[in-house]
């Protein structure tokens, strides 16, 4: 699928759990949530939101980027509670290369029930199926264990740390770099090792 007809085309995937789906601006309260909590915020590249119009702003960026067939995330919906608990997306899309990277970021209280875990196995999923990709990837600061352990969790593999790879709120941070290959993903699926 090219990149045109993805981006317009979000489509919203369904899991155990969660439904992936387009960002409304009815879910800026929901998101602000965890955008505003210190914890979240404390591994992403982007400042903690200060008050709710912070959030209103990223979520106008969103819908943004949706209008200009842009990437842009899924909202993570929990079906329990119908809120948004988290964002998930396939970043730096580079069709040429037929590559991506895999980002997510969720609420603090549904940390380790494996939520991310299973949103990213449904983004593999679609990036290797729908997208034509052959290799996600996905960096995290090395201090970012939660996001390194979802990485291991969908069968990523460890390809080392790029040294001061990104400039975070002030700092040049090293990043681990993981990524999977569309071969590995689908022998994973079908239950055979890689």
């Amino acid at each position: 699928m090219n990149r045109e007809g993805t981006c317009n085309a979000l489509p919203t995937i369904e899991t155990e759990r969660l439904i992936l789906r387009k960002v409304t601006k009815q879910d800026a309260k929901d998101m602000y949530a965890y955008c505003s909590d210190p914890a979240v915020t404390k591994f992403v590249t982007w400042d903690t939101h200060r008050s709710l119009s912070d959030t209103e702003a990223f979520v106008e960026f969103i819908l943004t980027n949706y209008k200009k067939k842009d990437i842009a995330p899924w909202g993570m919906e929990h079906k329990k509670t119908g809120k948004v608990i988290g964002t998930i997306d396939l970043a730096s899309w580079k069709p040429q290369h037929q590559s991506a990277e895999i980002a997510y970021c969720i609420h603090q209280d549904f940390w380790g029930e494996g939520l991310t875990t299973e949103a990213a196995k449904a983004i593999l999923a679609f990036g290797f199926t729908n997208m034509d990709l052959v290799r996600i990837q996905a960096r995290c600061l090395v201090a970012n264990i939660g996001s390194e352990r979802v990485m291991e969790k969908i069968g990523m593999s460890f390809e080392g740390i790029i040294r001061k790879g990104m400039l975070v709120k002030g700092r040049h941070e090293d990043l681990k770099l993981y990524s999977i290959l569309k071969e590995e993903f689908t022998a994973i699926k079908c239950g055979r090792l890689v």
